[in-house]
């Protein structure tokens, strides 16, 4: 085992590396409440959503160790799982959402073996890929305020802040701040504890019934037959292009910055700012949204919490191998599941948003030639309740303002042609 990860050279050893593989599934366990929560409110089986959260994320994360010896997990990604649930499987139904996910994952799949993701990440430029990702952060934290009741429909202005002396909206702010001090205190699984922290007040509080017995918590997993191989490509089809184009765009980039990142982290990268293996990772990245899809769960992506067990010391692919089986062994958490209100994993989108939201730091808004589809992209997420018009009015937006400022050498062509899709997408929807 020690040849094949390769420990000597990597200056690291079996208990560092299983250390880092238990420290990195504490900071993304959190999925395995967050994920079925947000899913199942497309009519999805809770406890079969959370079965196949598990098995994706483990299986994904083992294999990502096993072929790229790299310490990478991989799980259903927070904000895309937000855009198959409440923007595409609500127009579409959710067996649609998943052959959508599955195409995207081809995709992405005949991207990362040919090489022509690396033209693709070329042709978009770095303050569009922040503003989608700060973007999101805004729709999924948007998303949380309304699953906590503290943002609630108001017909006059559309929305308005809820009553927060009711029982739910008070739970989710009592584990909002839970969350916030954990990280504030940098508590390695902040997110999960908090959700397991509110959980208990929910019981104090009278909102759940508190378990009386191990058979509450642990148990054996809920079948996966309810949503096992029921995606819908023929439905699919009804779907406009661009919808499915965003789940491949927003999966793409959010994989090559986590993994350039985390590549950076565990000082993989290459004199020329290159990760060796990046293709053998995204391939992974690939196979895992794909098979994530027949067995019933949203895209699967690398998880930027990877760098928590990096920290710890983990170098090599059996980090993400121990973390893979910590994900297999909490299948038998089931009953524990059923157990966590949505209030207590509504703050869990909150805090990831605003973890996201910090990409806009990487914007230069004293240009206006970046700020404005910049802008546009990260206002019209939440604003309209879809990723993809957020990402489509960015990509207009940014070529014009280039060209009409003299500075159209900037637009690379490939971004003209997506400029045209996204006008494509507007105004011939179907």
């Amino acid at each position: 085992m020690e040849k094949f990860f390769k420990f000597k050279e990597y200056k690291t050893n079996l208990k560092t590396e299983i250390t880092a593989g238990a420290t990195t599934f504490m900071t993304m366990a959190y999925i395995i409440f967050v994920n079925p929560g947000i899913l199942s409110t497309t009519g999805m089986d809770f406890g079969a959503v959370m079965t196949a959260t598990i098995i994706a994320a483990g299986f994904t994360t083992i294999l990502m160790g096993l072929l790229t010896n790299y310490p990478f997990a991989l799980a259903s990604g927070m904000g895309l799982n937000a855009f198959f649930a409440f923007v595409v499987a609500m127009q579409y139904g959710w067996q649609a959402a998943l052959g959508a996910v599955f195409i995207s994952g081809i995709v992405f799949l005949i991207l990362s073996v040919t090489g022509l993701v690396s033209h693709f990440d070329a042709a978009v430029p770095v303050s569009l890929k922040s503003a989608v990702a700060a973007g999101i952060g805004l729709f999924i934290a948007f998303i949380g305020l309304q699953n906590a009741g503290i943002i609630v429909g108001y017909e006059p202005t559309q929305v308005t802040l809820g009553n927060l002396t009711d029982p739910g909206p008070m739970l989710s702010l009592i584990g909002l701040l839970i969350i916030a001090v954990l990280m504030a205190r940098k508590v390695r699984g902040a997110i999960l504890i908090g959700i397991l922290l509110t959980t208990i007040v929910s019981f104090i509080m009278g909102l759940q019934p508190a378990p009386t017995g191990l058979g509450d918590i642990f148990g054996m997993p809920a079948s996966l037959s309810p949503i096992f191989l029921e995606l819908d490509l023929r439905a699919t089809l009804a779907i406009p292009f661009f919808v499915i184009f965003s789940f491949v765009f927003v999966d793409v980039f959010d994989t090559m910055g986590t993994l350039l990142g985390t590549g950076a982290r565990a000082g993989y990268l290459d004199k020329e700012g290159r990760l060796p293996k990046v293709n053998k990772a995204m391939f992974v990245d690939a196979v895992g949204t794909m098979g994530g899809a027949l067995i019933g769960t949203s895209t699967v992506t690398t998880y930027i919490e990877s760098t928590a067990g990096i920290s710890e010391g983990g170098r090599t692919g059996f980090t993400s191998v121990v973390t893979g089986i910590l994900f297999l062994l909490a299948l038998f958490l089931a009953p524990l599941a059923g157990l966590v209100p949505t209030q207590a994993t509504a703050p869990a989108l909150i805090i990831v948003g605003v973890l996201m939201v910090a990409a806009v730091m990487k914007i230069d808004f004293e240009d206006f030639t970046e700020a404005f589809p910049a802008f546009l992209t990260i206002i019209f997420m939440p604003l309209a309740y879809s990723i993809a018009d957020g990402i489509a009015f960015g990509f207009i937006a940014f070529p014009i303002v280039k060209v009409v400022a003299g500075k159209g050498k900037e637009v690379h062509w490939l971004l003209y042609v997506l400029a045209l899709v996204s006008l494509i997408h507007f105004f011939w929807p179907a």
